[in-house]
Formats: structure tokens, sequence, C-alpha cells
């Protein structure tokens, strides 16, 4: 029996050998000590025995039987040698009581090379182990900014409190994404238990990912396992068997190709084509004359609009669609989604008819994506920025563009007097409005300084109250205002705040939702929506300005002067006209650094969103995530910089 098993393996070595030549690589195993300098590698650290994946065993340390396996370990010397009977008798000893001295390794980069075994090696991975004992000596590569580096020493830092090695990820970050999405705090350390836990479900995982296809995508098992596991959660995905887990990957596999591409987002900067939008108007009118049934359309509220200017300008927008479209399309709203279950909300506003349905806040983003992969039949939309989900898009407006030109203003009216800021949220794009401000502010008063606090660390009257401590009564505050939070020290867009009267309002930004409203749903009528998603296999993000219309600053005829109201309809027009843009060349962070694109002189969008830096003449921090309120820790969870989220594991890095 033992003889047939080597026949076999040697027909797999020659066939994986002839493979390699014909594919012009390597044909035998890789060699540590050719790879690297031998002083890294005596400088390793012992890290015990342990098991070790046995898929991620893929080379020997020195050459010397090298040549003697290809490159899947399978044994290149023929049957009736030395070297094929000792390798029969180890096939003999695992098939009777298994192989049980483990081999010594040397680990660098989460893979593994031979120093004594590797005929166990061979043995084992004929049979298909999933994992061989080891003795392992890891081997830390030099430590530079190349993305593989960086992953690895996150993948090092994840296993000192969880000793896991099987699952790797291919994206920067995910290692303390999945700490966090198994319900972790970061570098609390893992049981023996939730260990065992994670590497069932991975296994399980794997085996309905490959039969799926997963091993034609370049993404990695662990890219694919966190992707589902931000849908349906990490519970949900232990609880399930063999089938269950088969149909429920068969159901998010969109989700899991989106995986493999480095930029998995493509951004919508404009609404469909106007000779587009004048179909559609065409097909509501053809609509209306054959009766068609009015197009259902829900929005979902994380307050009311008593409670939340926010909720309140969405409210506008839908009430916009109301008069623009009449009785072909039919609305409706739903309260205080965040206070109940969204995602029963949402099965509630489908249940009722609704085949369009926005969710006008990042909280809602998680429950959006679960029902959507369920009912695919149903569009779903999701007011946030920079996330990657092919089953729902994502809209938010370039609200950069309008703090830039208020920091224009403000810089205008500031004479010697520095100002201030106030933000909300450290999420995706709320570093560009804060930079944009203070690139406006710089515009036309160099020597100014902007004080930035924040309205979640205390709330909006203290924030106000810090920088008029300061001195400061130019402030620039919250886009539109928090009605739970109006008081006489509560700023509202860009003030003059003055202790008798309040505030006197200067300029303030404005979101019309209305208009994107109308825009996407124009999209949907004439079947542009469709289409876009039919031409990429990317994620959709709809991410709309100035020019269309989907944000606009108000101005004080009053309480500006002349030649300052002049500057803003200069730099207006100048915006939407694509002739000014905010983070032109030269840029400097707060320490000095300078902020570089990589095409030509403005920043790409990707680095825009993506901000995680304060300009220059900005006096202040980001705060760290354990300093924010319980609602914003909410939405940071979802749509917040990584900086944020992983600010404790960055600190022990």
């Amino acid at each position: 029996m033992a003889e047939q098993y080597y026949k076999d393996a040697l027909q797999l070595a020659k066939k994986e050998y002839r493979a390699c030549i014909a594919r012009g690589k390597h044909p035998y195993l890789p060699v540590l000590d050719e790879m690297i300098p031998e002083q890294r590698i005596t400088m390793g650290v012992d890290l015990g025995t342990i098991q070790i994946p046995a898929e991620y065993v893929v080379g020997t340390l020195t050459a010397g039987r090298t040549s003697a396996f290809a490159r899947n370990f399978m044994p290149l010397m023929e049957a009736k040698t030395e070297f094929a009977s000792k390798w029969e008798r180890l096939c003999q000893a695992h098939l009777k009581e298994g192989i049980r001295d483990p081999i010594k390794v040397y680990e660098y980069m989460n893979r593994y090379y031979v120093q004594e075994g590797n005929k166990r090696v061979s043995v084992l991975k004929f049979f298909n182990a999933v994992e061989i004992r080891a003795q392992v000596i890891r081997v830390m590569p030099e430590k530079n900014d190349s993305k593989e580096s960086k992953i690895y020493y996150e993948f090092a830092a994840f296993y000192k409190y969880s000793k896991i090695n099987f699952i790797e990820f291919s994206k920067l970050g995910s290692y303390a994404e999945l700490q966090r999405l198994v319900g972790k705090a970061p570098e609390e350390p893992w049981t023996d238990e939730e260990r065992s836990a994670l590497k069932t479900t991975y296994f399980y995982f794997r085996q309905a990912y490959n039969a799926k296809g997963g091993k034609r995508l370049r993404s990695t098992v662990g890219d694919a396992m966190l992707a589902y596991i931000k849908v349906y959660g990490y519970h949900t995905l232990r609880r399930m068997n063999a089938n269950e887990m088969k149909k429920s990957v068969g159901k998010v596999w969109e989700e899991m190709i989106l995986q493999q591409e480095e930029r998995p987002i493509d951004l919508k900067l404009a609404p469909t084509d106007p000779k587009d939008a004048k179909k559609a108007t065409t097909k509501v009118i053809l609509d209306k004359l054959v009766g068609a049934k009015p197009l259902k359309v829900a929005f979902l509220y994380d307050k009311t609009p008593q409670t939340s200017g926010w909720t309140a300008a969405h409210e506008m927008g839908r009430n916009h669609v109301d008069r623009v479209f009449g009785s072909q399309i039919e609305t409706v709203s739903y309260n205080d989604v965040m206070a109940k279950d969204p995602e029963k909300v949402l099965i509630q506003a489908i249940e009722e008819g609704a085949k369009v349905i926005f969710t006008t806040s990042p909280p809602m983003l998680p429950a959006s994506l679960r029902v959507a992969v369920d009912h695919q039949d149903v569009t779903i939309l999701n007011c946030s920025l920079n996330k990657s989900h092919r089953y729902i898009r994502t809209y938010y407006a370039r609200m950069y563009e309008a703090k830039f030109i208020i920091g224009a203003i403000a810089g205008a009216m500031a004479g010697d007097c520095d100002v201030g800021y106030i933000a909300d949220y450290p999420i995706f794009g709320m570093l560009a409005s804060i930079n944009a401000f203070a690139r406006g502010v710089e515009m036309v008063n160099p020597t100014a300084k902007v004080y930035l606090e924040w309205s979640t660390i205390g709330g909006t009257a203290a924030a106000t109250k810090r920088l008029t401590d300061r001195g400061i009564v130019l402030i620039s505050s919250q886009d539109m205002a928090r009605l739970e939070e109006q008081t006489k020290q509560t700023t509202f867009g860009l003030s003059l705040v003055n202790e008798e009267e309040g505030q006197v309002n200067l300029a303030m930004p404005v979101w019309h939702w209305g208009i994107y409203y109308e825009g996407i749903l124009r999209s949907i009528l004439n079947k542009t929506f469709q289409s876009e998603e039919e031409s990429t296999d990317k994620a959709l993000n709809y991410y709309w300005g100035m020019s269309a219309g989907v944000v606009d600053i108000l101005t004080s005829q009053k309480n500006l002067p002349t030649g300052v109201q002049r500057l803003a309809d200069i730099l207006k027009a100048s915006v939407c006209a694509g002739l000014c843009h905010p983070f032109s060349q030269p840029l400097l962070t707060q320490d000095g650094i300078p902020v570089h694109s990589d095409k030509g002189a403005l920043l790409s969008l990707d680095q825009i969103i993506n901000m995680d830096w304060l300009t220059e003449n900005v006096v202040g921090t980001i705060p760290t995530y354990e300093e924010l309120d319980t609602k914003a820790k909410v939405t940071t969870d979802v749509v917040g910089i990584e900086r944020v989220k992983n600010e404790k594991k960055e600190k022990s890095e």
C-alpha cells in the first residue's frame, strides 16, 4: 500500500514539475537562506511548538534537499530508492499511529521553511493534512513602507494576543477589523475555546468558498470571510452547518468577488446626464398615460424631523421628490429607526411595498446590507461614504467644496484674529471638510490659525465655550442645527459669537438632498441606474458636489461686506467649473510633512476621502475613540477613519 502511495505522490510531483517549467517558474522548493541574509535568520524569535497550517509550509531552510521535492512538496526521487523507502516507512507510521514528532521550521512572512522534517511534511501534505505540529522560529522581515510589510506587521501584532496563524488578509487594517467584528476589544487575548471556534468556522467557510470557485479569485479566504462577517455577523456564521454555509456564501458571492479589487469603489461624481434625465421625464409621462402603479420609495430616519436637523434636511428632500414626481412616485418615511430594530423596519418597508429605500445615516448601513442581500429585487441606498458593497450603493456630498469657500470667507473676516472650527464625527470625509476650510482661511489670510474642537466630546455648547475662552469669536460649527441642542451658545454655520446676542450668522453650507434624490430616482426610472451596475464589478458610491447642485452655501447679505460676498461668488463659480481646487499642492501636515499626490498637483479623490491628517494651519487633534460620546462611537464603528478605529492597536505597534 505504501509503495503505491509513493508512486501516486511521485506522479503528483512530476505533474507539478512540468507545470512549473511550462510557466517559467522554479520547479523545486524555495530556499529561505537564499531569500534573506543569514544574519536576519539568526535573529529569529522562538515561538515554541505550535500547530501551523500545512498549506503555508512552502519551502526549506537550506538547499540541501530542495531538489528532492517538487514545489508542492511531493517527492521527485524515483521508486525503489533509499529516499523512497524512508518516505514509505513514514507513510506506514502515519497510517498506523500518526506522525507525532514535530518538525522544525522557520517562519517568514507567515510562510514556513523546513529545517528538519521535509519527508514528514511531504507525507502529511499527500494525505491532505490541515495542520502540522512544528517547532517554529519566526524571522521578522525588514520594516518598510511596502503593503506586504505593513500587513505582516499587523499580522504579527494580532498573533501576540490571538495566537492565530491560519487566516490571512490582503488589505491593511483587516486583522484589527476581525478582532472588532468577533466582539473583542483591541489587544484583548483570545481563549483556547475562542481560537478553536474561529478555526472550525474558518475551515468550514473555506470549504464552502472554494466549492463556489474561490480559488480562482485573487483575494484570500480571509478577505472573503471578513466580507461575509460584515454582512451577517460572526455569530451567525458560527451557528451555520456546512449546507447552510454553502447557500449563504452563494447569496453574497458578489461581495466576495469585490474583495479581489485593489480599489473596490467606483465613485460617481455627477448625476445622470441631462439627456437621460429628459428620457426619464418622458418615461414618467408615458407611465402616467398607461396607468402604471407608482414607484414606492421609503426613507428611513434615525431620528425625527422635529428633533434632528439632519433628519429634517432629508425630510425636505423627500418632500421635494413628492413635488417633482407627483403621483408617479409614492414616498413614505419611518422615524426613530435606530431606537428600534433597523432590520425589522427595513423588512416592514419592503412588506409595505417599497421598491427603493434610502437609509439616511451611516449607522443603518449594516442592517441595510443584510436586508439587501436577502431582498435583491429591492434597491437600497445608504447615506455614507467610502464603503465597498455590491448589494447596496452609498451616497454622500462633497461638502469639503462648500467648506473651502466658507473658510475663505472666515479668513477674509478674521483680520488679525484666529478662527474656530467645530467638527462632529471622525469619519470618512470629515477630515477633508476640516482641511478644506483651513485651506480657504490660509488662501486669504496666511497668518490665521484654525482652532479645532469636536462636538462629540462634551457637546456643541462645550466645544463652543472652549473656543470662546481662547478669545475666538469667529466659529464654523455644525452644518445644520441639532434641534435638541439649540441654545444661545450653540453656533450654526459660520458665525460671529457674541455673549449678548448669541451669534451673528455669516454663511452656512447647505445640503440639497431633494436634488440628490431626484437625480437618483430619475436614473432608476430611465434604467441608467441599472446599467451602471452592469458596467462595473466594483461597489458604486455617489459623491456629488456643488456642480451637481447638491451642495451650496448661503451667505448673509446683511452681515457680509460686499467684497467678501463677491469673493464667495467667484470661488463658487470656479469650484463648479473645476477651475479651483482646495487641495492643490503644496500641502503640509501639522508635522510639516509634505502630502504628495500620485496624479500631479491635485490630490486624488481617494486621498481626499481617506484623509487622516490635519493641515499645517490647524491647531488641534483628531480625537481618540475613547474620547467620543456613545453615538459618535456607533457611527465611527461603521464609517470611521481607520486611524481612530484602530488607535489602540497603532499605539501598541
